[in-house]
Formats: C-alpha cells, structure tokens, sequence
C-alpha cells in the first residue's frame, strides 16, 4: 500500500472516514442479523440485573443462563441498554453497539499510536487495517460481548501513559478496561512498572486515577458478594470445550487426560502469570513501546488460552496491527474467514472441521506475529520515542527515508 505525500491530518482524516464506514458496516450487521446464541444471553443477564441489580447478580442463580463472569460495570452497561430496549430499540442491535463503537475508536488510536514510531503511511495502514478486519467485523458487529472494548482501553491505557504523558488518565483508562473485561489484568504489571518508572509524580497520579475508578465500580461489588465476585469473575476459567490452542493441540497429540485437565484447570493461572511476566519484563526493557508490549501481552493470553471462543479472537486483532500492517492484516483475514464459518447457525459457535484446521492454522500464525513483535520490541531503541507530530520520518529512521513531504509504507 503505497501512501505518498501524505501528512498527519490527512490520513487522520482518512482513518476517521474508514473507521466511519466500518463502524456503519458493523451496525448494519447487528441491525439486520439475530446474532448467535450470545445475544440471547446477554438478553437474559440484563433482564435479570433489572430485577436483581448489578450488585447482587452475582449471587443469584440463574436458570436456563450461564454463569455470570462479567466485571461489575458490564452489569450497569447492560442495566442502560434494557432501559434503551424500552425505548424500542431492538437488544439485539443494542447489546453488539460496544464493542462496534469501540473498533471505532480503536482504528484512529492504532494511527495514533503507530505514527509515533514508523511513517504516517504506515499508520494509516495500520488504522484502516483495523477499521476493515475482517475478525473484527465477524466478532463485534456479529457477535458483541465486550472483549474489543476492553481491549481498546488497555491500548488507551498505553497510549496515554507513554505517548500523551497523561498518567491520571492512564490509570482511568486502565480501570476501565479490566471493568468491563477483566481480561486485559495481564497488562496491569506492565503499565504500573512503566509508570513507576516515569517517576514519583506520574506513578501518583496513575494510581491515583486507577483506584479512583477501582474504587467506584469495583467498591459496591466487593462490599457486597465478595465471594460470588471472586467464583464467578476472577477464577472464571472459561468453557471445557477443547478446541483452541494448547488444550486442542494436547488433545490432537494425545497428551494424557489428566494433565489435560490440569491445563483447563488450575493449571490455566500459570499461564495467565507467564503472560503478565512477559509484559512486565518487556514493558522494563523498552518501556517506550508500551503500546505494543500491551498487545504483545494480549496476544500471548490468547495464544496460550485454555478456553475457547470465537469472541476471544478479538484480543490480538487490533494489537497485531500495533506490531505491524502485515501482522494484523494476515491474521485478520485468516481469522476472519474462522469466525465467518463459525459463526454459521444461530447456535453460540459452529466449531467444524474446517473452521478447527483454520482455528489451529491461526494459533500458529498468531505464535509467529508475536515472535515478530517481541523481536520488534527489543530492536527499538530502549530510550524516549522521538515526537512526530507532523508526520516526519521519526529521527532514528535510516538515511536512505524518505523526507516528511513524501513519506511512503
């Protein structure tokens, strides 16, 4: 993609049009398709927090549901969008709003994030990469929950901390986003290390705006059913089903079943730990690439993931692009096309053979990005990335770059 003459606000510009269109194309879908077996689900857990609370929901037993492993601001999410439904707009449409608003937001902050450290052509690759994934498309505007707007405010989180200089916001940004997925908690150590090292004054301020946060959403909650909080959300280990990555590739290469059980198990905090290790240990070494060492970090939670969901494909798509345009487009479309077959039928997955060969074809291209990416990381310098507030090649591009007027990916 060729992307000549090209500056800031212009491509802003484009990405901002792009993500427009994406966001009106996921909209489209939610409108006009019943969704899978999610929806229904959702349904069913807002009907219930309008009679129970999103308090003491997290007690209640729930019959014909599952169980209800969602962060306490999702309950007050879905607390407004039943009093939307009231108002005639179908839930449907509604409860798959989110995460299409949040891909949204997402496209321009990758730009964002992206032209501090390459091209603006290679941003803006990288923005409409986002807008336009076709994974993306499937698991927002098709399915919903709330796993890309986690994941848009741990890469906020990031972007605020190191690329904006705004700690307080930062940490809000970071409380958001284990609020309404508790997910993105593998980059927690990471973004507390960094902004410790950023100094006294910035470490305050960042954990002066996370525990605000913590504090409002999580308080009641804790307050209240601090057990059913910790059974239901923080030990949620997700389904049994055994059809994603390690857990799959055990079954296929006929690792004994107990300590596949181990894995799906207790076993499954390990790997969350070696996941926030990772990030943690890159975030010190190159704590300027914070941003990609975030999606480096949720990326490896999905590579290592004992549960599987289509809608957990969504961790690693937009970070990818944070590595790099060929990255995130490679593993957009092949995941793309997964979700696409999976999600045929109004059941919640339609795992087939083929959709299985795809989704472990996908773990192993997933495994090579990230290689990719942490080799990134290291390569870059271990200082303060250079501004590029007008679209110039950054100061530690070779000699051969192009000039500012003529920047091209």
């Amino acid at each position: 993609m060729r992307c000549e003459t090209w500056d800031v606000r212009r491509a802003r510009a484009a990405v901002l049009v792009v993500a427009a269109a994406g966001l009106l194309t996921r909209m489209l879908i939610a409108a006009n398709m019943p969704g899978p077996a999610d929806v229904r689900i959702f349904h069913g857990f807002a009907k219930a927090i309008v009679r129970h609370g999103p308090i003491r929901i997290y007690e209640q037993p729930l019959p014909g549901l599952p169980v209800y492993n969602h962060p306490p601001l999702a309950g007050w999410l879905l607390l407004g969008l039943n009093e939307l439904e009231e108002l005639g707009i179908p839930f449907g449409t509604l409860i798959r709003s989110p995460a299409s608003i949040a891909d949204f937001f997402c496209a321009l902050l990758v730009f964002e994030i992206v032209r501090r450290h390459r091209s603006v052509g290679a941003a803006l690759a990288c923005g409409i990469g986002v807008a336009l994934s076709p994974v993306l498309i499937a698991t927002s505007g098709y399915h919903g929950n709330t796993d890309a707007v986690a994941i848009t405010f741990a890469l906020a989180a990031a972007h605020l901390l190191v690329d904006r200089k705004a700690p307080l916001a930062a940490g809000v940004a970071a409380a958001l986003s284990i609020s309404v997925k508790f997910i993105p908690v593998v980059v927690l150590p990471a973004l507390f290390l960094v902004a410790l090292r950023s100094g006294r004054p910035a470490l305050v301020r960042f954990c002066a705006g996370f525990t605000a946060l913590i504090a409002l959403v999580w308080g009641p909650v804790l307050m209240t059913v601090p057990q059913n909080l910790r059974e239901n959300v923080l030990e949620y280990a997700g389904g049994g089903y055994r059809l994603w990555g390690l857990v799959r590739f055990a079954e296929l290469f006929g690792l004994p079943e107990p300590a596949i059980t181990y894995i799906e198990g207790d076993g499954h905090f390990l790997f969350v730990l070696a996941c926030m290790a990772a990030g943690a240990w890159l975030a010190l070494l190159r704590p300027a690439r914070l941003p990609a060492v975030v999606a480096v970090t949720m990326g490896l939670l999905l590579l290592l993931s004992t549960a599987s969901a289509l809608q957990y494909l969504t961790w690693a798509a937009a970070g990818l692009f944070v590595i790099g345009f060929w990255e995130g487009a490679a593993y957009g479309c092949l995941l793309g096309l997964t979700a696409v077959l999976g999600y045929q039928g109004r059941s919640a997955v339609r795992w087939s053979e083929t959709v299985l060969h795809l989704g472990e074809a996908g773990w192993v291209l997933l495994a090579a990005c990230l290689v990719v990416g942490i080799r990134k990381i290291l390569a870059a310098p271990p200082g303060t990335p250079p501004e590029n507030p007008d679209g110039r090649v950054p100061v530690t591009a070779p000699r051969t770059a192009r000039p500012a007027d003529s920047v091209v990916n």
